[in-house]
Formats: structure tokens, C-alpha cells, sequence
């Protein structure tokens, strides 16, 4: 990857629309019948999300994942009216680089792609490990791959054996909201910042054997197959949320920068739970997209807010677990509009 690309690609991962946060809502008749306005159009959308309320506070959350095939049939109109009647809008995490920190990646380029000069992957991956990557990668002419850094391999096995086009996909649900907030001229803002020394110095510095789980997750991906982005894509159309955050590829995801990494994917989360906590006491109608691993993970933000008491109202977000009859037939309704 050229070094250029591989700063892009780690920004992307984090960036968002800025903007300042909303002031004032409406209230009463008027504000209950947008709320529901809201909901109704959200949900129409076939994109997974939940309601939360307390008091004249509503908390609507889109759950959006990456790499979903541009062929792939669904609602994003009805998400786009959706967020264009919200009061504000949380985003994620805004990456923020200077040129000193361009500069940097362009001069450890090599370090960031490469493994250290004379190693390949099979010097880090158990010898079970690079067996099942030497069978997926078998017919490969170019060998280049025993030689890149395992961060980047891992991503490269996601793209090319298990189909996951990530942001070159078609819209997902962060771009419509982020669409729809600026032709309504929504409120909006990323639930917070990410320095671009910091992603730089977690790229620079985390050894290549802390890529070992995003490598090993990715091979399991690939051994799926082509197929195994659209899968994911089709459950959650459908709503199947669990199967989501089960599939090869979003646990390939979660094992991978940043969210696999020690000291920015802490950060992540923290600032998400902030951003909801600030919300949940603001009145009117906040809308948040969030990666859906994030808010339906065990121990995520679901789970956080419903062990607080609230009720929690949407699709099932963990194996097992009740959903609301309300949220079951809009879930039927999308699949069959789509």
C-alpha cells in the first residue's frame, strides 16, 4: 500500500463530520409526533436501532457496520428522513492529522507495512495458523504477502478472500445520516477525537506480534470466502443482529486496529459511553450511528443502558434474549420491502 494510502485508510476508520452541539428542541403535541415520525421512518430504513427515553430525552441508535455490497437492496431514504426530523446527531470518533503527522507515516512507511527485514508470517503465526493461510493464499503469484506487516495482511485477506470492501462500499448508514444532516442542517457532532499522533504512534509502535488475533481472525474470514461480507451484509438488513456480530468478519474487525488496539480502542468506547450519557439528559431527539459491534457487543452499550433500568426498545441484539413485538414486525416489514 502506498503510504499516503495507508494513513487514509487508518483516518477513515475514525473520521467524522464535525459540528457543534444542538441548543434548542421543540417540546409538547409537536415534539411526540416527530419523535414518532422519527422511529417509524428509522425503522422503515431496515438499518438496526434502538430507542431510549427518560423524561423529554430520546436517544435513538443506528447500528451501522462497513463493506456493505453496493448491490445489496435497502432502505436508506426513509433512514435519510430519519435523521433529517432528529435535533442532533452523534457521529464517531473524528480522526485529526497534521502534516507532521503525514510526514511521519510517509517516513515509516516501511515499518508500517512491512515485517522487519528477512521475516515472514510464518516467524509469527503457529505453524496450524500458517498452514491455513498458506491454503488460502495457494495459486497466489505474488508472494509479497509472507512479507507484509500482519496488520496489513489481515486486511488484505478481509478484501480479497472474504469479500469485505469496507468504506469503498455502497452507503451505509453513517453516510446517509452524515447526508442528511447536512441538507437539513442538523446539529451533528462526533462523539469525540482521536489525535493523529496518536493513531501514528499506534502504528508505528505495537509490535507485530499484537496483530497475531486480527491475522488469525482475518485467515478464519477468508476461509469463508467471498461470500462471507454479503452474509454479513444480508443479516443485518434483516435485522439479525447477533448473527452480525458473530460473523468471521466483524470478529476479524474487532480483533483489528483500532478497535483491537490496547490503548485507542478504550479511548473509543469511553468516549461513546460520554456521549450517550450527555444525551440521554438532553431534551428532544438525539440520533447516533455507531459501529454495531459497539452497541450490541456483550457488555456494549445495550447492554450497559438496560442493566441501568432503562428499556431498551429495537431487534435483538444478543442471542437468546427478548425483543419487542413492535420492533419483531417493522423487522418482518423490511425484509419484505427490500
Amino acid at each position: 500500500m502506498k503510504p499516503v494510502l495507508i494513513v487514509v485508510s487508518a483516518f477513515a476508520l475514525v473520521s467524522a463530520m464535525a459540528g457543534e452541539p444542538a441548543q434548542a428542541q421543540t417540546s409538547g403535541p409537536e415534539a411526540a409526533a416527530r419523535l414518532d415520525d422519527v422511529v417509524v421512518l428509522a425503522r422503515r430504513s431496515g438499518a438496526p436501532m434502538w430507542t431510549v427515553a427518560r423524561g423529554d430525552s430520546t436517544l435513538i441508535l443506528v447500528g451501522a457496520i462497513t463493506g456493505i455490497p453496493r448491490d445489496l437492496s435497502w432502505r436508506p431514504h426513509d433512514l435519510e428522513a430519519a435523521a433529517a426530523r432528529a435535533d442532533q446527531i452523534l457521529f464517531p470518533q473524528e480522526g485529526r492529522a497534521s502534516f507532521a503527522d503525514l510526514f511521519r507515516v510517509i517516513w515509516r512507511a516501511r515499518t508500517i507495512g512491512l515485517l522487519p527485514a528477512g521475516q515472514t508470517s510464518a516467524d509469527y503465526l503457529s505453524p496450524e495458523w500458517q498452514g491455513r493461510l498458506e491454503t488460502v493464499m495457494v495459486g497466489e503469484r505474488n508472494q509479497d504477502w509472507r512479507r507484509k506487516s500482519l496488520l496489513f495482511l489481515g486486511f488484505d485477506l478481509m478484501r480479497d478472500k472474504a469479500g469485505y470492501t469496507g468504506q469503498r462500499g455502497g452507503d451505509d448508514a453513517s453516510d446517509v445520516i452524515r447526508r442528511a444532516a447536512r441538507r437539513a442542517r442538523i446539529e451533528a457532532r462526533p462523539v469525540g477525537t482521536v489525535r493523529g499522533d496518536e493513531i501514528v504512534e499506534s502504528l508505528i509502535q505495537a509490535p507485530q506480534a499484537a496483530h497475531l488475533p486480527c491475522v488469525e481472525a482475518a485467515i478464519a474470514a477468508a476461509e469463508v470466502g467471498v461470500d462471507a461480507a454479503r452474509e454479513r451484509a444480508e443479516d443485518w438488513r434483516a435485522l439479525r443482529v447477533p448473527e452480525v456480530v458473530a460473523s468471521p468478519i466483524d470478529r476479524a474487525l474487532a480483533q483489528c486496529w483500532p478497535w483491537g488496539d490496547p490503548e485507542i480502542a478504550p479511548q473509543l468506547r469511553q468516549q461513546w459511553a460520554a456521549a450517550i450519557e450527555t444525551a440521554m439528559i438532553s431534551p428532544g431527539v438525539t440520533m447516533g450511528v455507531a459501529p454495531l459491534r459497539l452497541l450490541a457487543d456483550e457488555g456494549g452499550v445495550l447492554d450497559a443502558l438496560k442493566a441501568r433500568g432503562f428499556d431498551v426498545v429495537g431487534p435483538q441484539w444478543r442471542a437468546g434474549a427478548p425483543e419487542t413485538d413492535e420492533a419483531g414486525v417493522d423487522a418482518a416489514d423490511s425484509e419484505q420491502g427490500s
